[in-house]
């Protein structure tokens, strides 16, 4: 299954992490572009000086890592596209030009699901496709949420139970599947 991974689910650390590990398992091909990635890293600047640089580095990381993910740039895709905001037919254009699945973001309104059909693509939230993994590849999942919950306590040097870890990274479902307790 092919996944394009649309910048709001690449910025927040905790989420991409997960996703990454996930990909690693071999539970899904994710899919992006330059403009994804650029997107990606200028969207660290409002987290203060150095975490535009960090993104970059994170950014090869993840290209070394997903050599195939990366996509060229569609401009006679994306010329004829029709999205709600036209910045995001980009990201379309990928999923359309690598034969993708899906488009995973947060941004329901911005991908309509009718559009989107009308290319052979569905929207997936990161929570409900994380969620989906999880129950087909239990095993799998919670060892990513698991490395990336250590990680995080190492980082902050604070407790971070998965199920918090989980719901401030807007991963309540998938939290509450891996702890379902209260």
């Amino acid at each position: 299954m092919k996944i394009v991974l649309d910048a709001c689910v690449l910025y927040p650390t905790v989420l991409r992490e997960i996703l990454l590990k996930a990909a690693q398992a071999g539970l899904y091909q994710p899919v992006w572009s330059d403009r994804i990635l650029e997107e990606w890293a200028r969207a660290t600047r409002k987290l203060g000086q150095g975490a535009e640089t960090v993104a970059r580095g994170e950014i090869a990381v993840a290209r070394a890592a997903f050599p195939r993910a990366a996509m060229p740039e569609h401009p006679e895709i994306e010329a004829r596209l029709l999205l709600p905001d036209a910045n995001d037919r980009h990201v379309l254009a990928t999923a359309i030009a690598s034969h993708a699945d899906a488009i995973l973001t947060f941004n329901a309104s911005d991908f309509p699901r009718h559009l989107l059909a009308e290319e052979g693509i569905a929207r997936l939230d990161p929570d409900g496709f994380l969620r989906d993994l999880w129950q087909r590849n239990p095993d799998a999942v919670t060892a990513a949420v698991e490395t990336v919950r250590r990680e995080a306590e190492r980082l902050s040097g604070e407790s971070w139970p998965a199920r918090r870890l989980l719901k401030k990274a807007s991963l309540p479902r998938l939290g509450k599947a891996l702890d379902p307790r209260t």
